[in-house]
This record gives structure tokens, C-alpha cells and sequence, in this order.
């Protein structure tokens, strides 16, 4: 242990922090990554050198206590608390509700690189960001929340506005429904920042966070987004969570490369901030980097491949070059029509206009690509390619969940299995008006003007359904005996979450009738 001690030199104390948890009590491995901030493989080696005197019990170690004497010179006293955790332990009740969200938030996804935060840690986030800023009136954005750190800031602070864009429907649900009952000043409003961001969150932000994938892509991507959205580039920060193995510094350096390119200036990096259940390779643990713009530089073009797992991975190679033949050839068309190119994903805009059909990539979709892409289409025909496993078809109820969206839009058909057992082909078709009853009218005109905002585009559908018997201002009063001055009405319906989508339509259709 000396050796492994003297080797380390200045940065051995660590080390000392380990071991003197293993003299202390039994800890699982997690533990001895996670509260000294150790990568994994560092404390690996601890032990291999302390084996002799190690005592284990299930996944629990400890120094023999017969032995944990002659190690004392070796360990080190507790640090002093620091001030920001000696806080956060006199909010009982706010870590109480923290941890009663973590415990029912939906599951992580890998292929998102999701790492659960401590509660602990998003209690700290919102007492730091209350005490190092002025919150009240300000607009907080979260770019990406799945450690609900949006929650914390408004229990902590209500009277900050807080904005959550995410890329997972699931999450944005399970916000909106808590913040709801709570009675928090919390809005969602979902996106993929590789395909762009919703207009309405552009430039409007007082302080943007973000716990991004630990890729240089992925930082450079959710910074440069993040820097988009900042109301005042002159009083605005972005704050980013971002941790590197102590034995990797070549990756840090590349990921404050991308940063340093995008014209951030680093006021601050807080060191080991922010702790997970999980990452065990960076320790469990990152900084918090406190970052100035100094001037709105664009981000570059980002790669759709920014995650560190799955189909979206940095290492991912896409699909086959047969998958993408067999989707050309399912994609529906007339007959006098040339088979339409693979395109990749997006729906920033209306996709394919002037295109007698669609045959889209969707290989590396986490979950939301799909029904973004239907709603974006403008052709009457489209294929995707999608996993097997998504959950919008690998089900009979996720089918059924799809269709009803889509259904005055698109008639839908689910090829499993198909090119290959990895892959699924979803083929869309389009509903005739001459079909449809008033009230799906009036939907299948909204679905068809995803891209334009709620309440104009409603609007213009109710007048148009019912052929003109309805003024524009009569549609007005109609909608607003369904939502009232509901502000999803100046927002587009496809940067609206999927479970805010599901609610309207149906009062779409009844305002119809």
C-alpha cells in the first residue's frame, strides 16, 4: 500500500480516503468509487494491494480489523463538510421529495447515456444555483433533466421559470405530471438537439444547466445548443456537468477544446460537484464547469452519433447497405415514381416537399423519432427503418398508441422482422379526407401543420373542416372553450411532448363538432 501510495504522490490523498473507509466499515465497490470520487479501476488496484488484509462479505469490504491499526498512519481524517452539503442537510423535506422522484422517474436509457444523479446531488445543484444567482423572475433552462434537477430548482426557488427540453417523452411526461401537482413553475417542451431546438426556447434564457454525454461531441453539441438559448450572451452562463478518469486527462482536454472553440470562457470548475449511481469509470462523480460566453458562435454541424452506448454510440457503423435497399423497396409510391433516397433523420422542418414519397433512416431511434417524422412529413407516402425493439412497434399496445395519433393522417402497417431480425419497417399511407368526419378533419389539418404555431394552424383547421360554416372568430371561441388561454396555443405541435399531444387531439376533434 506504501508503494501504491508513493507512486500516486501528490495525488495519493484519495487513495488515503479509500482506505480509510475500509478501516472504517464495510462498503460495497460503488461506495468506494462513488464517495471519495475514485475511478473504479484505481480502487480495484487499492484492494489487490490491501488483499491480504481485506475481508469481504457479499459485494462489502473492509481491512481486517485485526490488521486496521497498523494501516491508521496510512488513512486520512473526514475533510471538513463542505458548506454547500452542510445546506443541503438542513433541506430534509426537499431531499425527501428528490428521492421519492428519482425512485418512481422512468428508467434510464442506455442508448441516451441516462446516469442516475444522487438526490443529494440535485438538492445541491438548486441550493448552489439559489445562492450563487438571482433567481426570482429569472428563466432557468434545463437542457436534458433526467436527474430532475428541475424540480429541485422550483421547490427550492418558485418563484424561477423553469424549462425542461428533453429528447425522452417518458420523462417529460413524469415532469410535467409532478410539477403539476405541486403546483411548480416547470414547462416542457421536447427535442433531439442534433435535429435543432424549438423557436420558442431560443434566445430566452437568463441560465442554461446540462448534464451532456461525456463525448466531445456530445459537450459541443449541448453547449453550442445551450449558448443558442441564452437571452443575453453578456449576463448568461451555461453550466455543464462533465467528469474525465483522472487516468484519461487526454479526454478532458479534448472535451475543453470543443468548449474553448465555441468561445466559452471557464469562470469556475467545481471538482467532483456532482455524484451518480453509476460512471464508476470517472468515479462516479463530475465537475461543474461555469461557463461564460463570449460572443453567440453556432455550433458546428453535429454528428447524429454523440452517445457513448447503443445505435447513436461514437463507434456506431449504422445499418447495413441491404437494410437501407430493402426500405426503398417498401417504401409506398406511384408507379411512375423513382424510389425514393434513404434520408436521415430530422424534422426541424417539413420533410420531403415536392417528394412523391419518403424512405427515412430511423436505425438509431431512441424511442420519439418516429412519430417526430410523421408528424414532419409532407409526401402522403413514407417508410422508415426502425429497431425491432422500439417501443412504438414491438407491441400491439405501442402500435395501437402510434395509430391513434396519427390515425386521420397516416393508416399505418408494422413489418416486423423486416429486412432482417434487428430491424422493423413501418409503412405509412395516407388517409383520404373523403373518409373522414369533421372532427377528424380538423385533426388531419393539424397533424398536416406540425410545424406551424397551435393556435393559428387550429384555427385555420376548424374553418377549413367545416368548410367555412365556422368564421375565424367563431374557431377562436371554440378553441378557447377547449383550452382556454392555454400557452401551448403559441407553441408548434411537434416540440410539444408526446403526452400533451394526446390530450389535444381528441379536443381538436370536439371543437370540430
Amino acid at each position: 500500500m506504501r508503494t501504491l501510495l508513493a507512486q500516486r504522490g501528490a495525488h495519493a490523498r484519495k487513495l488515503r480516503r479509500v482506505l480509510t473507509l475500509l478501516a472504517e466499515d464495510w462498503h460495497t465497490l460503488a461506495e468506494l468509487v462513488r464517495l471519495p470520487a475514485v475511478p473504479r479501476r484505481t480502487v480495484q488496484e487499492l484492494l489487490t494491494a490491501v488483499q491480504d488484509d481485506l475481508e469481504t462479505s457479499g459485494d462489502r469490504f473492509r481491512l481486517a480489523p485485526a490488521r486496521a491499526a497498523d494501516y491508521a498512519p496510512l488513512t486520512v481524517a473526514e475533510p471538513l463538510v463542505d458548506p454547500l452539503d452542510a445546506l443541503a442537510a438542513r433541506h430534509t423535506e426537499h431531499l425527501r421529495s428528490v428521492l421519492a422522484d428519482i425512485a418512481e422517474v422512468p428508467a434510464p436509457l442506455a442508448a441516451l447515456d441516462h446516469v442516475q444523479a444522487t438526490a443529494e446531488t440535485a438538492l445541491k445543484r438548486a441550493l448552489w444555483l439559489d445562492t450563487t444567482y438571482d433567481l426570482a423572475g429569472r428563466t432557468l433552462l434545463c437542457l436534458g433533466d433526467h436527474d430532475l434537477t428541475s424540480l429541485a430548482v422550483a421547490a427550492v426557488n418558485p418563484e424561477v421559470e423553469v424549462v425542461v427540453v428533453d429528447v425522452d417523452d417518458r420523462l417529460l411526461e413524469f415532469i410535467s405530471t409532478r410539477a403539476d401537482a405541486r403546483g411548480l413553475p416547470v414547462r416542457t417542451l421536447h427535442a433531439d438537439f442534433r435535429f435543432g431546438l424549438p423557436p420558442a426556447v431560443l434566445e430566452t434564457a437568463d441560465l442554461v444547466f446540462s448534464d451532456p454525454p461525456y463525448t466531445a461531441e456530445g459537450m459541443a453539441l449541448f453547449a453550442g445548443r445551450a449558448v443558442e438559448c441564452l437571452a443575453d450572451t453578456g449576463k448568461g452562463r451555461v453550466l455543464l456537468a462533465y467528469g474525465f478518469s483522472d487516468r484519461t486527462p487526454a479526454l478532458g482536454l479534448k472535451v475543453q477544446q470543443e468548449l474553448q472553440r465555441l468561445g466559452l470562457v471557464f469562470e469556475a470548475i467545481l471538482p467532483a460537484f456532482h455524484r451518480f449511481d453509476g460512471a464508476q469509470a470517472i468515479g462516479s462523480a463530475a465537475d461543474l464547469y461555469v461557463c461564460r460566453p463570449t460572443s453567440r458562435r453556432s455550433a458546428a454541424t453535429p454528428r447524429t452519433a454523440i452517445y457513448t452506448h447503443g445505435p447513436q454510440s461514437v463507434e456506431t457503423s449504422g445499418p447495413s447497405r441491404e437494410a437501407l435497399e430493402a426500405l426503398v423497396e417498401l417504401a409506398p409510391r406511384p408507379e411512375s415514381s423513382p424510389p425514393p433516397k434513404p434520408r436521415a433523420p430530422g424534422w426541424a422542418e417539413p420533410i420531403g416537399r415536392g417528394a412523391a414519397s419518403l424512405a427515412v433512416d430511423l436505425t438509431g431511434d431512441p424511442g420519439p423519432w418516429l412519430l417526430r417524422t410523421l408528424l414532419a412529413c409532407s409526401p402522403g407516402r413514407m417508410a422508415a427503418l426502425v429497431p425491432n425493439n422500439h417501443p412504438d412497434v414491438a407491441s400491439e399496445k405501442g402500435q395501437r398508441a402510434l395509430s391513434s395519433l396519427v390515425g386521420t393522417r397516416f393508416a399505418l402497417r408494422y413489418l416486423r422482422s423486416t429486412p432482417d431480425g434487428k430491424h422493423c419497417v413501418v409503412v405509412a399511407d395516407q388517409v383520404l379526407a373523403g373518409t373522414l368526419d369533421v372532427g377528424g378533419l380538423a385533426v388531419r389539418e393539424v397533424l398536416m401543420r406540425a410545424h406551424g404555431k397551435l393556435g393559428n394552424v387550429w384555427r385555420e383547421a376548424l374553418v377549413t373542416a367545416t368548410r367555412g360554416a365556422l368564421t375565424k372568430r367563431e374557431a377562436r371561441e371554440r378553441i378557447a372553450e377547449q383550452v382556454g388561454e392555454d400557452e401551448d396555443l403559441e407553441l408548434r405541435l411537434i416540440d410539444l411532448p408526446r403526452h400533451r399531444i394526446a390530450a389535444l387531439l381528441p379536443l381538436i376533434r370536439a371543437s370540430a363538432s
